[in-house]
């Protein structure tokens, strides 16, 4: 017999969603919204579990790999693709990989989630190895594309890590670590776009947020790897350098600006003088991490 997954649960609050007014409406959309974040709350060991596998790799030249289809796909893709110009990653650490490749991040491709060939097709073509991390991310649990991507990581013993809103996912059979948001029946029965999708983005921020910040991406609470490409970003640049060093900002700007706006190395010459050669040389000793340079 057919057994409905969590995700496709029909929402009793919002049964009449139809017939309300747009306020009425909006306030139903939103009191289930509010149930996210303590979904994702309660899931806190787990992803404490999941930030500290993916730093293990990192430190041993490892990638994060993050595999989905539909809505999962590209919010997995969205948050590999914001680490370079917030991290200045490089574009091969964190990779976002959908079902259906780059067209499926704006249509929908038929087939593309239950294709267990294009999964291993996509493994081969990414060359995941075992020192790469593999997170699946899929509301149900049970899309074949990424249940077949965990399961295949799984044999070439890399670390995996599932991200589902359904307790009895099929991912959980192939997940080193297995977040598990249950943010119940969506206001839209099935729409697993909204809470589910909502749920996905918080975790996989937590996820490569944490792990940037413990591989020493961020000083204190300062984004120091900011890559400042735009007008936004370079003030950013300066504010932070101004901060770290208790400097003027027309000073950090100069510095910045003959520097190519690189923070660490702007910081290092601001308070110990270090040209920009012996400030790469102890930041790479350093494995680039500003605070043990300090200490």
């Amino acid at each position: 017999m057919f057994e409905k997954e969590a995700t496709e649960f029909i929402n009793r609050d919002t049964i009449n969603i139809d017939l309300v007014g747009t306020h009425d409406m909006l306030v139903m959309i939103n009191n289930e919204d509010k149930k996210v974040a303590l979904a994702v709350e309660k899931c806190i060991p787990e992803i404490t579990k999941g930030v500290d596998i993916i730093v293990r790799n990192f430190l041993h030249g490892g990638k994060l790999f993050y595999v989905g289809a539909g809505t999962s796909g590209r919010l997995g893709v969205l948050d590999a693709s914001e680490c370079p110009p917030t991290f200045s990653t490089p574009k091969n650490m964190v990779v976002g990989i959908i079902a259906g490749g780059d067209r499926a991040l704006r249509e929908a491709i038929e087939g593309a989630e239950d294709s267990e060939e294009l999964a291993l097709a996509d493994f081969d073509k990414y060359d995941v190895c075992n020192n790469d991390t593999v997170v699946g991310i899929s509301a149900s649990g049970n899309a074949k594309y990424v249940t077949k991507f965990l399961q295949v990581a799984k044999l070439k013993k890399c670390k995996t890590i599932a991200i589902t809103s359904n307790p009895d996912a099929k991912m959980k059979e192939f997940a080193d670590c297995f977040i598990c948001a249950e943010t119940g029946a969506e206001a839209i029965s099935g729409s697993t776009r909204m809470k589910a999708g909502t749920a996905q983005k918080m975790i996989l921020n937590m996820l490569s947020t944490g792990a940037m910040v413990k591989i020493g991406k961020t000083y204190h609470n300062l984004m120091i790897d900011v890559n400042p490409t735009n007008a936004k970003l370079k003030r950013r640049a300066v504010t932070i350098v101004s901060e770290i060093c208790g400097c003027k900002e027309t000073t950090a700007r100069n510095v910045l600006e003959t520097n190519g706006y690189k923070i660490k190395h702007a910081v290092l010459f601001i308070l110990y003088g270090l040209d920009f050669k012996e400030a790469d040389m102890l930041l790479k000793q350093h494995q680039g991490v500003l605070r043990r340079i300090f200490e």
